[in-house]
């Protein structure tokens, strides 16, 4: 193993400690990935049934009210 990656290796460990001791703990975590042409394929599907949907007039108010800005 070189210097440099010893090195770099420690800083990250140490780093992580830093965390650790503020409270906070590592997490792993998988989301889709959106730049594949079957995530594209399966969001396009899933908008058509939403928009085709009897409740997509009350679904997207439910949206636009999310994207609202707060009064005051």
């Amino acid at each position: 193993m070189s210097q440099a990656s010893s090195s770099s290796r420690q800083k990250v460990r140490d780093h992580r400690q830093r965390l650790r001791e503020q409270g906070l703990r590592p997490i792993q975590i998988w989301v889709p990935d959106t730049r594949t042409a079957s995530f594209a394929a399966i969001a396009a599907a899933q908008a058509r049934a939403v928009a085709a949907s009897p409740f997509a007039a009350d679904d997207q108010a439910f949206v636009d009210s999310l994207a609202a800005p707060l009064p005051g």
